[in-house]
């Protein structure tokens, strides 16, 4: 089942049935994962290359409290939310049990390896490849990094290079790049490699991590999450009111 959040469709999954969803598309093949929060939701509102990135994903699935609450606020249900930082674990045990091969691209140099290396700690078996985010996006060194990603033969390429640029990465190379699953995973990394914290209580991080990361970032994120969050909730306001008046 599918949740309609002004025009981006996220799969109604629990967080156990994420890493087994992806599974199954691992043994289909050429496949892409995406993921909804509310900044990504806003982007796709002013970018059509985005939206149709996110529509023609295999597997899109809630990485935010506030797309469960639009979803909840449109009539629809979301059961829970899923971000990175918690579902990578999950992943590493799976992909260490099943021998699956995982190359890690995007942000600066040397964290995806560092996150690489803190999975590895915990998952010895797990064969994970790392490179940054930072290659050029044309020319031979773009193409030599595709070659790599392609001599490492992974069963799932993670891409975490922030909304939109890694859809708009993975959407140009799909056809180039052999992974079964291609997943787009934001700024994981960072915080399993310690280059982020998460900060505050447990029950916080989970119910209003988006405050968290204010706290923590708040000359970088303030618009993201103070205007964002309004905005987003606006379009909400306005769809209900559309969808009252159209007897939906």
């Amino acid at each position: 089942m599918r949740a309609e959040i002004l025009g981006v469709e996220v799969d109604g999954l629990r967080a156990a049935e994420l890493v087994p969803a992806v599974s199954a598309l691992v043994e289909r093949g050429h496949a892409t994962v995406a993921y909804a929060n509310i900044h990504v939701v806003n982007c796709a509102q002013r970018d059509a290359a985005l939206r149709s990135f996110l529509a023609s994903s295999d597997l899109c699935y809630c990485d935010g409290n506030g797309v469960r609450l639009g979803a909840q606020l449109l009539g629809t249900d979301l059961p829970e939310r899923m971000t990175g930082a918690d579902w990578i674990w999950d992943l590493a045990a799976a992909a260490a049990e099943r021998r699956w091969r995982v190359y890690w691209i995007g942000g600066e140099p040397g964290v995806t390896e560092r996150a690489a290396a803190k999975l590895t700690a915990r998952h010895p078996r797990l064969e994970v490849g790392t490179d940054h985010g930072f290659h050029p996006h044309t020319g031979p060194e773009d193409d030599a990094c595709i070659a790599r990603i392609n001599a490492f033969a992974p069963h799932v390429l993670l891409v975490g290079m922030g909304t939109p640029v890694q859809e708009r990465w993975v959407a140009a190379r799909r056809g180039r790049i052999d992974a079964p699953v291609v997943w787009c995973l934001g700024a994981t990394a960072d915080f399993v490699a310690g280059e982020k914290p998460r900060p505050g209580p447990e029950w916080m991080v989970q119910n209003h991590e988006w405050m968290t990361r204010l706290i923590a970032e708040p000359r970088r994120l303030w618009r993201r999450y103070l205007v964002g969050n309004s905005v987003f909730l606006l379009r909400i306001g306005r769809e209900r009111v559309r969808r009252r008046l159209s007897g939906r």
